[in-house]
């Protein structure tokens, strides 16, 4: 069953088009790796799904409909972690997961329980009721992975979901993944890591200049590119091969007197 599909969609800014009609069909229960250069496209077309830019030219269904005539309803459905957020940090944590697990429809109740067995898990139950700007980077980046499952969200739209996180709570949020997806859960997810990426997607998805340049396992891309790495693919689908032309001249730059 397809989840998400995306028909001839474009999108412009004044004279500048950041999406050349993309066409892709998304099946439940897949890990979507979707990556591509700053600038590609990815941050656009995620905020076109999510109902958060207008204007552009092409078709979005969403659980089978078009989300320019769904409303707001869709969105219950849906979680996101965006690569910089807005947290209303003068909120304690338990209050910012009330309040966003009330917008999706639970209850405080329902909300509190979850809350607390979430920040446990993640080691941070001791500031359930410490003010978000006292937290670290890595402390907010887990908040705001709980708040987006806090719904059992069926579609998740991951962006940079790792940034700032130690090393067991992403060993818990890769191996949380599969588990979601092999729950018939749907994730988009967006990282510059490649090796991330190239380990927990069973589809990669790469985007270039507004245009989908590849599309496939990692394994098949492999194969029909040549390439040993998804870090080699990259590099050789975005025409970038000059990083270690580049790092040495910065490394002649370091060590000048």
């Amino acid at each position: 069953m397809n989840i998400l599909t995306i028909s001839n969609l474009s999108m412009s800014f004044g004279n500048h088009q950041v999406l050349k009609n993309i066409n892709l069909e998304v099946e439940e229960g897949q890990i979507i790796g979707y990556i591509g250069p700053n600038g590609a496209g990815k941050s656009t077309t995620v905020k076109i799904m999510l109902g958060l830019v207008s204007g552009y030219l092409g078709k979005i269904e969403i659980f089978g409909k078009d989300i320019s005539h769904q409303g707001v309803e869709y969105k219950r459905r849906i979680g996101y972690v965006p690569e910089q957020a807005e947290i209303y940090d003068n909120l304690t944590a338990r209050e910012y997961l009330t309040f966003t697990g009330e917008l999706y429809g639970l209850s405080e109740k329902r909300v509190k329980e979850k809350a607390i067995q979430f920040m446990d898990y993640f080691e941070i139950g001791d500031v359930l009721d410490s003010r978000i700007n006292s937290f670290s980077k890595g402390m907010k980046q887990k908040l705001l992975i709980i708040s987006s499952l806090l719904h059992n969200p069926d579609l998740l739209f991951l962006d940079e979901p790792l940034a700032g996180l130690d090393a067991n709570s992403v060993m818990i949020v890769k191996e949380l993944l599969a588990l979601l997806a092999n729950q018939g859960k749907t994730i988009f997810y967006s990282s510059h890591i490649m090796d991330v990426v190239e380990k927990i997607s069973n589809r990669i998805v790469l985007l270039n200049n507004g245009n989908v340049v590849a599309d496939g396992s990692f394994d098949s891309l492999k194969t029909q590119l040549h390439e040993a790495s998804l870090e080699q693919i990259f590099n050789q689908l975005t025409g970038f091969n000059q990083h270690k032309e580049i790092a040495e001249n910065m490394m002649t730059l370091i060590t000048e007197k």
